[in-house]
């Protein structure tokens, strides 16, 4: 499975918005400069994110975005299906129990199609936005650990 920069823009703009959503809505034009996405193509992705219950928008001044649900409660998987779609690796129609193909009965490889598409599904479900927005404080503090002429 290779994700589109839908999946992988939209993660990082609703990582932003969790951040610095917290106090007020979020406009698209900061969320762009931040992390370096065209304005019209963030349209687009958060577009797809609210129609999925993820965002909603803000109307008027002071609008912008914030999200529909703690952050806690959205997981990278739900992002990546409202952007990508379906993330099975295989799509293999001997899975499904309405549709099956004419191998089905004897073809081994659907259990491994299966464990994979499985995996995926559970590692990004796993993963919570709010996971992600304290790694990412975890990471500036690296970066910059010392600030004010601390020793």
């Amino acid at each position: 499975m290779k994700l589109s920069t839908k999946g992988r823009y939209g993660l990082r703009a609703l990582i932003d918005l969790a951040v610095y959503s917290e106090e007020s809505a979020v406009s698209i034009g900061s969320i762009a400069a931040r992390q370096k996405i065209s304005e019209s193509y963030l349209e687009q992705l958060m577009a797809k994110l609210r129609k999925a219950g993820l965002v909603v928008s803000i109307r008027g001044a002071g609008g912008g975005y914030r999200l529909a649900r703690p952050a806690g409660e959205i997981s990278v998987g739900d992002i990546l299906r409202a952007l990508e779609g379906n993330l099975e690796a295989v799509a293999c129609d001997g899975l499904k129990s309405d549709r099956g193909c004419e191998d089905a009965d004897v073809c081994v490889t659907k259990y491994v199609w299966q464990k994979i598409n499985e995996s995926i599904t559970r590692a990004v479900d796993d993963i919570k936005l709010s996971q992600l927005v304290e790694e990412g404080k975890k990471v500036k503090n690296i970066e910059q650990p010392c600030q004010n002429g601390c020793k």
